[in-house]
């Protein structure tokens, strides 16, 4: 199954020294029945690309804990698309939530996703009050929604040693 991991560029950096990546308590994104089942309309590509924006939402989460350690840190969303085997749903937690078993190599990952430069300012702002936005709290959704509008640039995963070392 494809599913999409949200990632911070501490943990890409952290990926390309070990070769593997270990989701953060295992949570992943991806087509699941449920999310299918919540749209009316949409092909896999479509679905699967709503999927990839909930893990770029998250990604957000796990920015706010890595600028609180360092403030330096670039604002900068990451999402790793990966095909896993034997993921678990958890409709539960959320229609495209599922837990991942264990850490995921780089020959299982198809693609990187990275905010660019012109979305910093939108994207600090953005992981400052992702929480209050889930909340419902409607100016931070629309400071959330500024981040979200900026789209993530694509990568090959051999290409991730070079990105990251441009920056």
């Amino acid at each position: 199954m494809r599913v999409f991991l949200p990632a911070t560029l501490g943990m890409l950096h952290q990926l390309v020294s070990d070769e593997e990546f270990r989701p953060v308590g295992g949570t992943a994104f991806a087509l699941t029945p449920a999310l299918r089942e919540s749209y009316a309309s949409g092909d896999t590509e479509d679905m699967e690309y709503i999927a990839m924006l909930d893990a770029a939402r998250a990604s957000l989460r796990l920015l706010a804990a890595e600028l609180s350690e360092n403030p330096e840190a670039l604002p900068r969303r990451a999402v790793i698309a990966a095909d896993v085997e034997d993921v678990k749903l958890r409709p539960d937690l959320d229609y495209s939530v599922v837990k991942v078993p264990g850490t995921v190599t780089m020959k299982m990952i198809a693609s990187v996703h990275v905010d660019t430069a012109d979305a910093e300012p939108a994207v600090r702002a953005a992981s400052a009050v992702v929480d209050a936005a889930d909340l419902g709290d409607p100016d931070a959704e629309f400071t959330v929604g500024s981040a979200e509008d900026h789209a993530l640039a694509w990568y090959a995963p051999q290409e991730l040693p070079f990105l990251l070392e441009l920056m």
